[in-house]
């Protein structure tokens, strides 16, 4: 007898379609449109099972193969060595170091790279925009659950914070996929031929966050 799926669902206004997401974390989260039927759910998972088990066991894999961080935490192309501090509340960065509370630094350490992804994403954006001759709106830093970034047909941008846990080409990619659909919303052949003349290497990017993207979370 196969082994049942456990899944979390979420409904949501803008949704047209049941969808059905593996999360970073080797979570399954079943997204339902408001006037969908609770059973929607059910039947989409049950549907998608083969495909669901594949990527399931993709995610865990990754995150089993995952460094042991002894005591430090990525950054960009840094790492970083967390140095607990008695009566310290707020994650504050010190060179190589990265000064934490004692207890409970989970939130804080979040917080912190949050903090920090507003101003490193800000300034590629500035930059690959200025570069391109277009303009964004606003910058959002968010925990996406089953994105990295989007780009609104307003010119509203969001990034996920995770994004600092990868390599700097990594966030740099994802900065200009979505520069490029400032212009061109869609991913059709126009698009794609965009992204390659701004930056050639989105393909190696691409393939090492559809690999890696898993590991990217706080111990």
């Amino acid at each position: 007898m196969s082994e049942e799926i456990s899944y979390s669902v979420r409904r949501s206004t803008r949704a047209r379609r049941v969808r059905v997401h593996v999360t970073v974390e080797a979570a399954v989260e079943v997204v339902l449109p408001q006037r969908a039927p609770q059973r929607a759910a059910a039947s989409a998972v049950s549907e998608l099972r083969p495909w669901i088990e594949r990527r399931l066991a993709e995610a865990r894999s990754t995150l089993a193969s995952m460094p042991v961080r002894d005591g430090t935490l990525p950054y960009l192309d840094a790492r970083l060595r967390l140095i607990p501090q008695a009566g310290r509340r707020r994650v504050h960065r010190e060179g190589s170091q990265l000064l934490v509370p004692v207890r409970d630094a989970r939130l804080p350490i979040e917080r912190f790279y949050r903090r920090s992804a507003r101003r490193e994403v800000a300034q590629r954006l500035d930059r690959a925009t200025a570069s391109a001759g277009s303009e964004y709106r606003d910058l959002t830093i968010r925990s996406q659950r089953t994105r990295w970034a989007s780009c609104s047909a307003n010119g509203r941008m969001s990034f996920n914070w995770r994004l600092m846990l990868a390599p700097e080409r990594v966030l740099d990619y994802v900065v200009w996929h979505e520069v490029c659909h400032l212009e061109i919303a869609d991913h059709s052949r126009r698009f794609w031929a965009l992204l390659e003349s701004r930056w050639p290497s989105w393909r190696a990017e691409r393939d090492w966050l559809r690999r890696f993207g898993p590991t990217l979370v706080l111990p």
